[in-house]
């Protein structure tokens, strides 16, 4: 069942469960997109192939707010906002250990293959994967950070990222020496543990987004509560 946040003539957001993909691909698993065109599907009658326009993606094991184009407008205008950085995003995520500072601002070259979010829409597999090999293999990653609440082991961090770069918060969270619990691939010693998450599952969540309409420019403003079992880490 797909949970909607807003939805509009040309732009949808929704909620993507942590273990989802955002896309398909080869293993053939279920996917978000492919839920939200059945929605739209149903909903509205749609005889044939439903138009969507990807416009961003979150990982695999991150829950969290996804937006969609309905059309090639809402496409373009989503995509647009995302390469001028005017759609504020905010995460939050439970991390091992206690950061040095309460607060803070990282800003450093991340040893990552990166592209840009707009970069999906309507691409290919195959052109997504040359885009891949073209892009330069370090780029600077920038992030704040600010500590809302720790005890002896985690601590739950609020975090606005400032570029978006593949993997950011989870490179950096490592690099910092504090990995997202759960983030086995990140240096993170344990794996998430939480009623009905995949077990590649992470405690990091794309909680709120801030982001323009297509036509009259009205802000929306998102947010979402989160994960319920995160509580009994903290």
């Amino acid at each position: 069942m797909i949970k909607v946040l807003y939805e509009d003539n040309h732009i949808i957001a929704v909620v993507k469960p942590a273990g989802v993909l955002t896309q398909g691909d080869r293993t053939g698993d279920e996917n978000l997109m492919d839920m939200v065109k059945g929605y739209l599907k149903e909903k509205y009658k749609k005889p044939g192939n439903v138009f969507l326009g990807l416009v961003h993606r979150l990982d695999k094991p991150v829950e969290g707010i996804v937006l969609f184009g309905k059309t090639s407008k809402g496409a373009s205008r989503l995509s647009e906002q995302f390469r001028n950085h005017t759609i504020q995003k905010t995460y939050h995520a439970i991390v091992v250990g206690k950061p040095k500072e309460e607060k803070g601002n990282i800003k450093e070259q991340v040893n990552k293959i990166s592209f840009f979010a707009e970069g999906f829409t309507n691409k290919t597999d195959a052109e997504i994967l040359d885009a891949v090999k073209k892009a330069t293999k370090t780029r600077t990653a920038e992030l704040s950070y600010e500590v809302v609440k720790k005890n002896e082991k985690y601590s739950l961090l609020k975090i606005l990222p400032k570029t978006g770069r593949f993997h950011q918060i989870r490179i950096q969270m490592q690099q910092m020496g504090c990995p997202i619990l759960g983030d086995t691939k990140y240096g993170a010693p344990r794996v998430l543990q939480g009623p009905t998450l995949q077990s590649d599952s992470i405690a990091l969540a794309a909680t709120a987004i801030t982001f323009k309409t297509a036509t009259d420019d009205k802000v929306i403003n998102l947010e979402i509560l989160l994960p319920e079992f995160w509580k009994k880490y903290l």
